[in-house]
């Protein structure tokens, strides 16, 4: 019997993982393991062989060494280097239990991780992750291979979330000072914070960095239904709320659309991607419409 509500048992852990596995290696390698691909540039260019001058070839790359022992000319080839390291910055602080259409936040961050993870490793890269509430609460270096993106899947399925606040500028700083080399990050969040802007734009000039921003349809919309005593998922605290009363509806709406202001703005000044995911929503179109537009 579990004792606390909020965390999986080593049994339930590993057939989520079994069904996570079988969902996500066939649409990450079926539905966009090209867009992903091809969406995304390698570190650089490395240089693979030297062959026969051919017309047209770019008279820089031309080897003048050998040339001049084979009296002849030469051009050296260069391809591109391919090895990308992924790492995903997930939110697993409380507000991440909330959904009421659908799934909740941590169900499709966990699905979208998975995805994202097995995109990675079908095409040879390195994936890893910080999971973070108010504080880094895991950190799992960048490896490549099947074995470590289930040992990803099952440290996330089996972490709490209960009584977590969320802050977003410790996992970007965490992510900036142990990720020197360029990298790719993903952060999977509701972004429900507004201290992140510095953190996020010094992270977003040394990396390319894309944030996902899932919420519930309640976070938007309040429902008609009268008084109703409502919890803060993250502090506890709890309080009354008229929801018949239009104004409250309309604040609580102005505020939701507020963050999510906020979140455009601050991802746009720090020259990074925001994708927005309701959890009711088919998140592998919106994911295969992006890494698309990455590749006009």
């Amino acid at each position: 019997m579990k004792t606390n509500p909020g965390v999986l048992t080593t049994t339930e852990i590993l057939k989520k993982v079994r069904e996570l596995e079988i969902k996500s290696k066939h649409l990450a390698s079926d539905l966009f393991s090209g867009e992903y691909h091809s969406a995304f540039k390698g570190k650089g260019m490395s240089f693979r062989e030297v062959r026969e001058y051919y017309p047209g070839d770019d008279i820089r790359f031309i080897d003048w060494n050998v040339s001049a022992r084979f009296n002849h000319p030469f051009s050296k080839v260069f391809e591109e280097e391919r090895e990308l390291t992924v790492m995903l910055l997930i939110d697993v602080s409380a507000s991440s239990l909330v959904g009421t259409v659908g799934s909740t936040k941590k169900v499709i961050n966990t699905e979208i991780a998975a995805v994202l993870a097995f995109a990675a490793v079908n095409n040879g890269d390195k994936v890893g992750a910080i999971l973070y509430s108010n504080k880094i609460e895991k950190y799992i270096p960048p490896k490549k291979g099947k074995q470590h993106a289930l040992y990803l899947m099952r440290v996330l399925l089996g972490m709490s979330s209960e009584k977590k606040s969320t802050a977003l500028k410790p996992a970007l700083q965490y992510f900036t000072n142990t990720n020197r080399q360029k990298s790719i990050a993903f952060i999977l969040s509701d972004l429900v914070d507004t201290d992140y802007s510095d953190a996020l734009r010094v992270a977003g000039s040394r990396h390319d960095v894309i944030g996902l921003k899932i919420y519930d349809r309640m976070d938007m919309h309040l429902p008609d239904i009268g008084m109703l005593r409502v919890e803060d998922s993250e502090t506890g605290a709890q309080q009354w709320v008229d929801t018949g009363n239009k104004l409250v509806r309309y604040q609580y709406e102005q505020e939701f659309f507020r963050l999510t202001a906020n979140a455009n703005d601050v991802f746009k000044k720090a020259g990074s991607d925001l994708l927005h995911i309701r959890t009711d929503e088919d998140y592998i179109k919106v994911l295969r419409r992006f890494f698309i537009s990455r590749n006009r």
